[in-house]
């Protein structure tokens, strides 16, 4: 957090359009490095428009360029990080520590006792240090999915040959195009 404000991070708050556009265009780049196609940004929107109040967009900049976003839910006493972006040429600045911060000063001045940092795929070892390093503790979640047809679905079933080396190449208009059609037809 120091190095973040030594470097002159700056970190603004809310549910405005802008915060949502300058999160998404984080996101997309988050997604191609994971090699995966963006949800749509209609998703963000309609999630902005249903919890209200209790969804919040941080943003990290510096000098006029986003760093990293992050968007938390609050849910009674919980402040719950769902959804967190950041542009890997920029991580020396500590911008994700530095939003993990504000949002936490946030939820304590709004009374909240707990943080939540979300889910974390067993095999993401890094994100899981990272999430441990800030205190977390890890456990288990074990889980199903279940078709329309009473059958269950691996989350590695889901997995297309090739598909991760065309996501991580497409120009970002087609990277976003290819969200808003396949999360309309995945779980």
């Amino acid at each position: 957090m120091r190095r973040a404000e030594r470097e002159g991070v700056c970190h603004e708050s809310g549910r405005s359009r802008v915060l949502l556009e300058q999160f998404y265009s984080v996101l997309v780049t988050t997604r191609r490095r994971h090699k995966l196609p963006p949800q749509p940004i209609s998703w963000f929107g309609n999630l902005v428009d249903c919890f209200g109040d209790r969804l919040t967009i941080h943003v990290a900049s510096r000098e006029g360029q986003v760093l990293a976003a992050i968007l938390t839910l609050r849910h009674h006493n919980v402040l719950l990080y769902k959804y967190g972006a950041s542009d890997e040429r920029f991580y020396r600045f500590g911008a994700m520590t530095f939003l993990l911060w504000k949002a936490t000063l946030d939820a304590k001045d709004r009374g909240l006792s707990l943080l939540d940092l979300g889910r974390t795929d067993a095999d993401n070892a890094g994100l899981a240090t990272f999430k441990e390093r800030l205190g977390a503790t890890r456990s288990t979640l074990t889980y199903v999915r279940w078709t329309e047809t009473g059958h269950t679905i691996s989350s590695g079933a889901r997995h297309v040959p090739g598909a991760a080396w065309i996501f991580a190449r497409l120009p970002d208009e087609l990277l976003v195009a290819a969200g808003k059609l396949l999360y309309r037809h995945m779980g």
